[in-house]
């Protein structure tokens, strides 16, 4: 029988290798991608992003947290969500359907009618799957979501490579949206044994649908304010592709794009990890406030651990990887890309922070405090948007990193974490990445200079190259020197977990 501390790790692990493999897919992918495609072709998608999230949004109406918050969900549970889920998504397809035309409209791109009804069909082959996930993660099935999530980036990233080298353009990249999705969905069910059923025709009328739906009222209060936090969060994340796409056109809005897919790169493999397994456990931990918090500082201490050195590494090579990866004509997505990796570092702390204040039942604050970070965001971008492009990725991430410390106020408050308790745990981490990536920038260029490169391209393979080896080092030495208990941890787990495989 393994123990909470082990199914936890392996949840860990199996969330790090998932996120690993596809980010590193969408590492690979992406600057094929990059190469092959106009920085119009990704703002035309990224302007239908927020319609698309918030749509699956309303569609999952929260119930997928609702479920794995659930101490002890039923079948029942599962079958009405499951079917919702499906009827809602058919619904909302219908209604953006006829508003594609208004869509276009807002943008000024006649364009996006038919590949919105494209990209919109997404969320309907998503609804197919949510409680599949639900299940699965409540679970603790890691291992089997990890399997479906990385053989459908592969296959998704395949398809779109071959779909831009043909010069499909931005069919390519809704193709793949849509392409991940459905292969998602269809590994998922078949690594689930859940299956969903419906009332017997001799039961069908307005009984049976009433027995059918009404689990869904004991979730419903709490999913609902889930549902909200939700579409709120969507919003503040694409609410610059909302008015930059109005106001400054597809390319800009690519190059923006561009550089907040790569930032989102690096703090989604922390965060994804962490998200697959936190809520179960701290759930699970609800009757035991003290080992709950010991748990929660833990997660804490492990994301800044890595979330701090890999986004601030991000920032620092910045130029040298948009150019040499994606070529000269993303230079502008380089010069946005640093401050955008400096909201990204503490994006996965925040979420640990929500997630907590989730697991205590408590969607009503998460709820008003994503809101009020929402509506003060967006009259932020609104006021500033004359003042460029610049002005309002610094504002943005101003706003974010700030908002942090108010999602730890409601944790104090939960749980008893103290502010001294959670900067000790992520600002050793912080000033050790900062420290480490100056010295390297500064080194770096000091050598590279002195060698007098006289072909730019290779002069910024030396610095790519180098700087990454010189952080990934310096960073391990002072973790070693300082004597982290995190790295440890990760060294002994990582050694059993061989030991084991040879095993």
């Amino acid at each position: 029988m393994e123990t909470l501390k082990e199914k936890t790790a392996k949840g860990l692990f199996w969330g790090g290798m998932n996120n690993g493999v596809q980010q590193l897919l969408g590492l690979a992918f992406g600057i094929i991608l990059g190469r092959l495609l106009d920085p119009s072709d990704y703002g035309m998608t990224a302007m239908l992003a927020v319609f698309s999230v918030i749509a699956n949004e309303l569609q999952s109406s929260g119930f997928k947290t609702g479920l794995i918050n659930l101490k002890s969900p039923r079948y029942e549970d599962y079958n009405a969500v499951f079917w919702f889920n499906i009827l809602a998504g058919v619904v909302i397809y219908v209604i953006l359907w006829f508003a594609a035309p208004l869509i276009a409209d807002y943008y000024h791109q006649p364009k996006l009618i038919p590949l919105s009804r494209y990209v919109f069909l997404g969320f309907v082959f998503s609804s197919f799957g949510m409680a599949q996930s639900a299940y699965m993660t409540k679970q603790m099935q890691i291992k089997q979501i990890a399997k479906s999530g990385m053989t459908a980036t592969l296959t998704s990233s395949l398809i779109s490579v071959t779909m831009a080298a043909l010069g499909f353009g931005y069919w390519a990249l809704a193709t793949q949206y849509l392409a991940y999705i459905a292969v998602n969905t269809l590994l998922l069910w078949y690594f689930s044994p859940w299956r969903p059923s419906f009332p017997r025709s001799e039961e069908c009328g307005v009984r049976s649908e009433n027995s059918l739906f009404s689990p869904l009222k004991k979730i419903f209060p709490f999913s609902f304010k889930i549902m909200l936090s939700a579409i709120f969060t969507q919003l503040n994340a694409n609410v610059m592709n909302l008015l930059l796409g109005r106001y400054y056109g597809e390319t800009n809005t690519g190059h923006y794009n561009q550089a907040y897919q790569w930032s989102s790169k690096g703090y989604l493999l922390v965060q994804n990890m962490l998200k697959q397994v936190d809520q179960t456990v701290l759930v699970g931990l609800h009757d035991e406030r003290e080992r709950q918090l010991q748990v929660l500082r833990k997660m804490m201490r492990f994301t800044a651990f890595i979330a701090f050195p890999l986004l601030f590494a991000l920032a620092m090579v910045s130029h040298e990887f948009i150019v040499l990866a994606i070529g000269e004509k993303w230079a502008f997505s380089a010069s946005l890309l640093p401050c955008l990796c400096l909201c990204g570092a503490f994006m996965p702390l925040s979420t640990l922070l929500t997630d907590a204040v989730i697991s205590h039942q408590r969607s009503d604050i998460y709820l008003w405090s994503t809101v009020a970070l929402g509506v003060l965001q967006i009259v932020l971008m609104v006021s500033l948007w004359r003042q460029g492009i610049y002005v309002m990725v610094i504002a943005y991430t101003l706003l974010n990193i700030g908002w942090m410390f108010v999602w730890h106020v409601f944790v104090r408050r939960l749980m008893g974490y103290r502010l001294l308790a959670f900067l000790k745990d992520i600002v050793p981490f912080a000033l050790a990445a900062a420290g480490v990536m100056v010295v390297t920038y500064f080194l770096t260029e000091f050598i590279v200079d002195s060698l007098l490169f006289t072909d730019d391209y290779l002069k910024l393979w030396v610095l790519l190259l180098s700087r990454v080896i010189m952080a990934t080092a310096l960073y391990l030495i002072v973790m070693r020197v300082a004597g982290a208990v995190i790295l440890k941890e990760c060294l002994a787990f990582i050694k059993k977990s061989t030991v084991n495989r040879k095993l």
